[in-house]
């Protein structure tokens, strides 16, 4: 039987990761098994560990650490700290195999911080000393107040995962933040080779924002439009990347041993049921690039996921695509601040729920 995923990134140059992660995985072997077949990296998020600590699995640590005197705030950075470290010892091999190219795990600093920069390094700082592991990347939002904490940490050597990346223009910040602060961790005589990271530019939200418009619109033209607008300006991005990670300023970080910051897909699950499961993923393959897939999405994509590179394929209709949505007015610079926006929204009710369901459980305990 065709294994998907190993040719996934075998013969295509894209890494398969899953984007999930639960105790039970790590202490049954799942998240092992999963490895086994080819995935070769792990992202998390507060919406995850908010539906993974609704299991009882969670309770004998969560007692211990409030008995421990602990407040429930930090009790939950406890628990998932130990999920992490876990998961980062079930993918290190892989890390080490891979000569650092793959084999991370991702977990997210509080995502209350968005918009505060000191705010975030100081939470960044403080997860990459607590679990002090090669493979571990740090994610922050690509806010406004995210850029300069990108890199500043990755001056400092800090690995980072850049998430909630939806629009052109953020996405060109966030590499020119990689790139700056490689040159700085260079002046500072960091080595290069061990700093890695990862700009998630989010899919499948745009055609939910894009479609809406469209569909109110109602016209022949906009309908037909539908299920384009999300993939087209993914493979802008890739464009972009193509082109920042080359020409002499990247030849010479490349040099000193620096790493490209891979374009990670990422909101790859298709939410509309009547376009195919694999959409977000099966359009956007290509070397040097991530694409983080929640189970069912990477088991469909196991089952019949097709592999040919497309990422850059069809650049010009992308392009147009794009430009077409513009005519009809709609303006994807506001659909993407509105994602953003709604985004760290999401995410901060996520990390206020997990909260409320471990004071929940600790009243009842």
């Amino acid at each position: 039987m065709t294994n998907r995923l190993h040719r996934l990134h075998d013969d295509a140059g894209q890494s398969p990761w899953l984007d999930n992660l639960q105790r039970g995985w790590l202490r049954d072997g799942t998240l092992q098994r999963y490895v086994d077949r080819g995935v070769r990296g792990v992202t998390s998020n507060p919406s995850i560990f908010a539906k993974a600590m609704q299991a009882a699995i969670y309770d004998d640590q969560l007692h211990a650490v409030l008995a421990g005197g602990a407040g429930v705030e930090d009790a939950y950075w406890e628990l998932v700290i130990d999920d992490i470290v876990d998961a980062l010892e079930v993918l290190r091999p892989l890390h080490d195999a891979s000569g650092g190219a793959d084999g991370f795990v991702s977990v997210e600093v509080d995502p209350r911080l968005a918009h505060d920069t000191d705010g975030t390094v100081a939470a960044a700082r403080d997860l990459w000393r607590r679990i002090d592991r090669p493979n571990l990347l740090v994610k922050v939002p690509a806010t406004a107040a995210g850029l300069p904490a990108i890199e500043r940490l990755i001056g400092e050597g800090i690995s980072v995962n850049v998430t909630l990346i939806f629009s052109q223009q953020r996405y060109h910040d966030v590499m020119e933040a990689y790139l700056a602060g490689l040159e700085t961790a260079r002046t500072a005589g960091r080595p290069l080779g061990s700093i890695a990271s990862v700009a998630s530019f989010f899919v499948s939200r745009v055609d939910g924002e894009v479609d809406k418009q469209l569909e109110q619109l109602g016209t022949a033209e906009a309908m037909a439009l539908r299920g384009r607008a999300a993939v087209a300006n993914a493979k802008v991005a890739f464009a972009a990347f193509r082109e920042r990670f080359s020409g002499d300023r990247w030849a010479g970080l490349a040099a000193a041993g620096a790493r490209v910051q891979r374009p990670l897909w990422a909101s790859t699950s298709t939410k509309n049921p009547d376009y195919p499961d694999t959409l977000y993923v099966d359009t956007l393959i290509g070397p040097d690039t991530v694409n983080t897939m929640p189970d069912a999405t990477l088991e469909a994509f196991a089952d019949h996921g097709t592999i040919a590179r497309t990422v850059d394929a069809d650049s010009d209709a992308a392009r147009l695509a794009l430009d077409q949505l513009a005519r009809l007015g709609i303006k994807m610079d506001e659909v993407t601040d509105k994602l953003e926006t709604d985004g760290v929204a999401a995410f901060i009710a996520s990390f206020d729920e997990v909260l409320a369901t471990l004071a929940g459980r600790a009243r009842s305990s």
